[in-house]
């Protein structure tokens, strides 16, 4: 099994930022991909962005340009700067790691992006 937990969430004005970050212990070796989902009220949980073990990272078009993924391997840890923010990135922000053919979540952390 594989824990992930995230931090960093909060009530932030539109145009601040804020960064996650998300710790993996466990069985994390063969984590071959970490990633944050988000998922808004009545809305369904999207991907935001995901970094590969090698490095190489994606993001949904919405977040491109605003928000940047990293890792530090080191740490076990994955960070999500997210800049510009907007009060359509009001959601809570799920951590996420795939090792194998399993996904793990984390418990999810609350980002309110309002004046």
């Amino acid at each position: 099994q594989v824990q992930l937990v995230e931090s960093g969430g909060g009530l932030v004005q539109p145009g601040g930022s804020l960064r996650l970050s998300c710790v993996a212990s466990g069985s994390i070796s063969g984590i071959y991909r970490m990633g944050w989902h988000r998922q808004a009220p009545g809305k369904q949980r999207e991907l935001v962005a995901y970094i590969t073990n090698g490095g190489s990272s994606t993001y949904v078009d919405s977040v491109k340009g605003r928000f940047t993924i990293s890792r530090d391997n080191a740490k076990n840890t994955v960070y999500l700067q997210m800049n510009s923010l907007k009060p359509e990135d009001t959601a809570v922000y799920y951590c996420n790691a795939k090792r194998l053919s399993s996904d793990f979540w984390g418990q999810g952390t609350q980002v309110i992006v309002s004046s």
